[in-house]
């Protein structure tokens, strides 16, 4: 049966310049469990930064952090010795392991994004900084990250992928099958029809006994749509993906 996370049940920890709308994945199994991820997917933050913004260099230990950019260019600083601007179509994969610092600024635009917070495999692994420059208006699903090892061009310690599509009002789009891997589709921008289910910006669907069916876009629309098993062995000590509530 297809569930929905509407999105009036988000949290906002901070709001002004600095807005996040917090999406807990694990709330849309209805307290089935005490935790918020949906297996290690554990936490998307949904983010709107104003110009003049500066978020301070600080660490992460222990989360696996996808940064996601729809508008806007965020300057990025790392404790690898690596600056630069990214931008849509720019993704950057902070592994954090052990320990990773970075700042964020904002110069120009206002930027919307996602930060992606996956919770790794282990405790404590070597830190790591990637990134990959993408389509950025595909129509069909683009393979963004998944598992050490696998074809896509960026990597996550854990067995999760994530894809991100961006279909024009009225097309139809299939949802692809990953086996013994539970989808949890997420709208960034846009709105969509999934059977007789309306879901719009900020809201997600699952079904955890069948594949997705097909979805139509209702208007041009951003989709971000990850594959994750459920049953994963994870770590629990994330600076983020270690939040349980």
């Amino acid at each position: 049966m297809i569930q929905k996370l509407e999105a009036k049940n988000h949290a906002q920890p901070f709001r002004g310049p600095f807005t996040i709308t917090r999406v807990q994945p694990g709330d849309i199994l209805r307290n089935k469990t005490s935790d918020t991820a949906f297996g290690p997917l554990a936490i998307i933050d949904h983010a709107v930064m104003k110009k003049g913004l500066t978020v301070k260099m600080h660490e992460h230990v222990n989360d696996e952090i996808l940064s996601y950019i729809s508008t806007g260019v965020t300057h990025h600083k790392d404790s690898a010795n690596f600056e630069a601007p990214i931008a849509r179509g720019q993704l950057m994969m902070m592994n954090a392991g052990v320990s990773f610092w970075h700042e964020e600024k904002v110069k120009e635009d206002e930027v919307e994004m996602l930060q992606i917070f996956v919770r790794p495999n282990a405790t404590n692994l070597p830190p790591k900084i990637q990134f990959h420059n993408k389509p950025t208006d595909n129509h069909d699903w683009y393979v963004m990250v998944g598992p050490e090892g696998s074809d896509a061009p960026l990597y996550v310690r854990q067995n999760v992928y994530i894809l991100d599509a961006h279909p024009k009002a009225g097309e139809e789009l299939e949802i692809p099958v990953y086996l013994g891997l539970t989808p949890f589709l997420y709208v960034m921008n846009g709105e969509i029809t999934v059977q007789n289910l309306t879901v719009g910006k900020k809201e997600a669907v699952t079904d955890l006994e069948v594949p997705l069916p097909p979805i139509v876009a209702n208007e041009d629309t951003t989709l971000v749509l990850f594959f994750v098993d459920m049953n994963a062995e994870m770590s629990m000590d994330g600076t983020i993906s270690g939040l349980k509530e």
